[in-house]
């Protein structure tokens, strides 16, 4: 797949994972953005490492976007955590 390939799926899997993992995030619709396009590449990945299959096979394979959403549902999980109690004064 292109890279407009990979940079549409993980915007539509942060959209995704933003919506089966409701709630305020500090960064923003952008955060979220970046997020779903590293969890796309992430899982993507994990499917490779742990799985040893090939899951990014194409732009309308379901294992393309159910690796693409773990991926971001994963980060988004991280990024909460990693930035819970900070809170910014203005």
């Amino acid at each position: 797949m292109g890279i407009i390939a990979w940079i549409l799926i993980g915007l539509l899997a942060g959209i995704i994972a933003k919506l089966l993992l409701p709630g305020k995030d500090p960064g923003g619709i952008i955060v979220t953005m970046l997020i779903g396009i590293a969890g796309g590449l992430l899982g993507g990945w994990l499917g490779k490492v742990i799985f040893g299959v090939d899951s990014i096979d194409g732009f309308f394979d379901l294992s393309t976007w159910i690796a693409a959403i773990v991926g971001s549902l994963i980060l988004l999980i991280l990024y909460r955590l990693l930035t819970r109690g900070k809170h910014h004064r203005s």
